[in-house]
């Protein structure tokens, strides 16, 4: 108001003594007015006056900015573009400042920043109830059994009386209620396995008596069977005393592998009885397990069980393994319609159950194609037994998963297949029905079944189909071979420059393979009358082996006339002893023990059951090696004889050419079982098949060959024969015969030159 009155007043003065805005008259001269000092309120509260020459500025304190001129508000922090308090903080405004405050629920921790306070340090909930800290808060949620009233949010909780609901133990118990929970007391005849907030099911006890024949029921299976029924009645009578799931679960597995290694499997009805007391007992067991996963692991078998107890029915996957198997489910299916409170699932795996034969063979009643082709099945997995709590499960609504892992690495092709099986109890045997395979490897089946029980993955072995070329090649090597070994017989029998102990060797040799390949040539393939089949495969294994053992005899002669060079030959009738006699016993002796062996469902043969097929391996591996032994020891004699006698080497150079014929002789027809051999085992490839073939139906092409076309003396009696037969060369006969005749006139084979 001062500078008001002061700016009005220099109006009036006159020109010379007049000072502008911010300056006074002072001793006729203008100086600086400090409008600060005149006056200190012209900025305000929250600023400082700063003079200026002529005027003044006002600047504002912290925490405010200028609204005008010269004019401060204050500042609000809190709004600013950065909150300057942490996350956790609030921001309140000040005049001029601002300040940090934590929420409900949080304390400051002293360095610009808040935590949660634990409100369940202290009882805040009450009896009855649980504290559970949240950020800022806390939430007090009652315990099982307990409530509060309805529409409550706070105050004490009360007890639930859960035996209001008539269906909270069912028909079969009568319910008593307990602060915080109930439980179900069981009539009798029923139980809840000791789960006292179950609903009661029916007992069945009897489903553990061994059955009216039980004379045939091993020991072990009904002790276990026994201690079973016992368990299952002791659970009708709280205060008895009864093993626990856990130990009842051991008693089985040990139980079992005491049957397993006993091997009792073998018949069908025994399966039958073993497999289902198994699946009754999981059913016993099961509900009485404690721990949610139980897992038990013994010589012979291994066990996987999963539990669930609630209120309510469990939902999802259930997975189960057992290292050999992986059963996969969902927990609806576990269920079923009915939930009494609780639901298991079990898998139980052995480890050393293998099925016979029979039970294997009626796999092929099933499919008429496959007894047709004679196919054979074999188990390629662990056999395993899959149990739920389900009682309906003959037909389920969901089809389970198993995945086996095969005993033996194998993939599928044209010659074996898998499928998955299950064990039928109506019918005592494996079958197909309602497993499919869903996929397959060379180490994994994948199996997809609509129903449950005893599973496993089944090999089918399809036989190997003969293909028309080793058929035409069979024919017309046989042919060939047939028609080689009659000129052998009659040139061994007829040709009188070669007669002796080899030639008569050499002929019987001829007629054992003659009639064995013309047998082999018209009755391999008659399976269609197993009497005459019979008589076939019977004539082949004895013809086949007195070839063999003419060519031991072969050997033992050459023997003779180099190592112990005795002068005399070996008897006509020891011969013949030999040669027909012991094949004769051997089989004799096979037919005796195993008729069945002799002819198969494919070819008029041996058949591999019960290694019958040794029966003409075993001789025929003894005469090669004795051969050996003594074609060696004639080799290493003549060797010697060589290096030490004079230059006229005639007659050893005979013996010498009958010893080379001999082992050639033996190469050839022992060569060809060698490769058969390897047939027979089931990574026979096919080049094995055509060589045995090529040269098993060649073998009379062979020692026409080396018998006949290689030797000297024989070449020349065919030729004296063409001879005769044409006339217009009697002269050439002539002279051929002349410069032969002293060959003729010795009357001597090379056993007697020695």
């Amino acid at each position: 108001m001062e500078l008001k009155w002061v700016f009005l007043l220099g109006l009036f003065l006159p020109s010379c003594s007049g000072c502008a805005i911010g300056y006074r008259f002072v001793k006729r001269k203008c100086v600086d007015e400090d409008e600060c000092v005149v006056s200190p309120t012209a900025c305000g509260d929250h600023a400082q006056c700063e003079n200026t020459e002529g005027s003044y500025n006002c600047i504002c304190n912290e925490g405010f900015k200028k609204s005008s001129v010269q004019t401060c508000e204050d500042i609000n922090e809190c709004f600013e573009k950065e909150s300057p308090c942490s996350a956790h903080m609030t921001c309140n405004n000040a005049i001029g400042s601002y300040k940090c405050i934590c929420p409900h629920g949080y304390q400051e921790m002293g360095k610009g920043d808040c935590e949660d306070v634990d409100e369940c340090v202290s009882s805040v909930c009450g009896v009855h109830s649980s504290c559970f800290n949240t950020p800022g808060s806390f939430r007090c949620i009652c315990s099982p059994g307990f409530q509060r009233h309805e529409n409550s949010t706070s105050g004490p909780c009360e007890d639930i009386n859960e035996c209001s609901d008539p269906d909270v133990c069912g028909t079969n118990a009568n319910c008593s209620n307990h602060p915080g929970g109930y439980s179900c007391k069981c009539h009798e005849g029923y139980s809840n396995y000791g789960n006292n907030q179950s609903k009661c099911i029916k007992m069945n006890c009897d489903q553990f008596e061994p059955e009216s024949d039980g004379d045939h029921t091993p020991k072990k299976l009904k002790h276990l069977m026994s201690l079973l029924k016992n368990s299952c009645e002791s659970l009708n009578d709280p205060g008895g005393e009864h093993f626990t799931g856990e130990k009842l679960l051991q008693n089985l597995c040990s139980s079992s592998d005491e049957l397993l290694s006993e091997g009792n499997m073998a018949d069908g009805k025994m399966l039958n009885q073993f497999l289902d007391a198994v699946e009754n007992s999981m059913r016993l067991i099961g509900p009485q397990l404690k721990e949610p996963v139980t897992r038990m692991e013994t010589h012979n078998t291994f066990a996987e069980v999963a539990v669930m107890k609630s209120q309510t029915p469990p939902s999802g996957r259930v997975t189960l393994s057992t290292g050999s198997a992986l059963f996969s489910t969902s927990w609806e299916t576990v269920v079923g319609k009915s939930y009494p409170g609780f639901a298991f699932a079990a898998l139980v795996s052995y480890k050393d159950l293998n099925s016979s034969r029979d039970l294997l063979h009626k796999m092929s009643r099933e499919r008429s194609d496959d007894e047709e082709r004679s196919v054979t099945y074999q188990l390629n997995s662990k056999v395993v037994t899959a149990v739920v709590s389900n009682a309906e499960t003959k037909q389920l609504s969901e089809p389970v998963t198993l995945v086996f892992t095969h005993e033996e690495e194998r993939a599928e092709s044209e010659g074996m297949a898998y499928s998955c099986v299950y064990w039928n109890e109506s019918e005592g045997a494996w079958s197909g029905r309602g497993c499919e395979k869903a996929e397959s490897n060379s180490t994994h089946t994948v199996c997809s079944c609509s129903h449950l029980s005893s599973f496993a993955v089944l090999m089918a072995l399809y036989p190997v189909q003969d293909s028309f070329d080793l058929v035409l090649i069979t024919r017309v090597g046989l042919v060939l071979s047939l028609f080689c070994l009659f000129l052998c017989i009659l040139t061994f029998k007829f040709c009188r420059s070669i007669q002796g102990t080899r030639t008569s060797i050499h002929l019987h040799l001829s007629i054992c393979l003659f009639i064995a390949d013309l047998v082999f040539l018209c009755g391999i393939s008659s399976t269609q009358n197993k009497v005459a089949c019979g008589i076939v495969a019977g004539l082949l294994h004895f013809f086949f082996l007195s070839a063999f053992c003419w060519m031991l005899l072969e050997g033992v002669q050459l023997y003779r006339m180099v190592v112990l060079v005795f002068h005399t030959t070996l008897k006509h009738l020891y011969m013949c002893a030999v040669g027909y006699g012991v094949p004769l016993v051997i089989v004799t002796i096979s037919a005796i023990a195993f008729p069945a062996g002799y002819g198969t469902k494919r070819h008029c043969w041996l058949s591999l059951d019960r290694y019958f097929i040794l029966s003409f391996f075993v001789p025929v591996c003894i005469v090669m090696i004795l051969n050996c032994f003594f074609f060696i020891i004639t080799v290493w004699k003549l060797a010697q004889k060589f290096s030490s006698l004079s230059p006229d080497l005639s007659k050893l150079n005979k013996i010498r050419s009958f010893t080379v014929t001999a082992v050639a002789q033996l190469c050839v027809l022992g060569g060809t079982w060698i490769f058969g051999f390897f047939l027979f085992q089931e990574e026979g490839t096919e080049v094995m098949l055509y060589l045995f073939t090529i040269l098993n139906s060649l073998q009379g092409a062979f020692i026409f060959i080396m018998h006949c076309l290689l030797s000297k003396p024989v070449r020349t009696e065919y030729y004296n024969l063409f001879v005769r037969m044409c006339p217009h060369k009697k002269k050439t006969e002539y002279s051929i015969s002349s410069s032969q005749k002293p060959l003729r006139s010795e009357d001597s084979t090379a056993e007697s030159k020695i």
